[in-house]
């Protein structure tokens, strides 16, 4: 099996859409959010309360979870695909223009950004760290969870592209 091979398999399997956002105090005088998109996010525990999301090993977000323990994910809706593309490119505008742009509001146990029209809104507290291949797997105990009462069904991702429910 090679590379093309194990991502044509796996472009098989729907995926939900997450942004996950974290404050970072220590990113100029007032701090910045930062963003990241992902498909890789999932339930682990009732009981606790825990859940996996998988970041790319030295990304961004990767290094700033090492430092701060606490981030937010925000379920994406089907109409936030831009949301989900915007956060996902590749040489993208900074985190800060696209925060700018997006209406959101700090959750209180996290201080990450929490967009508004998501779905659902979970903060979070990294209790474990996993490397993973060219990934780290992190376990968190969900600190709060919301469900804003927001109609629509959810983004997901297959085969390489955004997609609604139908």
């Amino acid at each position: 099996m090679n590379e093309e091979q194990f991502r044509a398999a796996m472009a098989r399997l729907a995926a939900g859409v997450v942004l996950v956002t974290a404050y970072d105090p220590e990113d100029g005088p007032r701090g910045a959010y930062v963003g990241m998109t992902a498909t890789a996010f999932v339930s682990v525990s009732l009981d606790p309360p825990l859940v996996l999301l998988s970041v790319r090993t030295g990304s961004r977000m990767d290094e700033l979870l090492e430092r701060r323990d606490v981030w937010a994910a925000n379920l994406l809706a089907e109409n936030q695909r831009q949301t989900a593309g915007r956060f996902a490119m590749k040489g993208r505008l900074s985190d800060h223009l696209l925060f700018r742009e997006l209406p959101h509001t700090p959750g209180e146990a996290a201080e990450a950004p929490l967009v508004h029209g998501a779905l659902a809104h979970l903060e979070c507290r990294t209790e474990q760290r996993h490397l993973a291949g060219d990934h780290t797997l992190l376990v968190a105990r969900v600190l709060t969870a919301e469900v804003p009462g927001v109609d629509g069904t959810p983004l997901t991702y297959y085969q390489g592209r955004y997609r609604a429910l139908r």
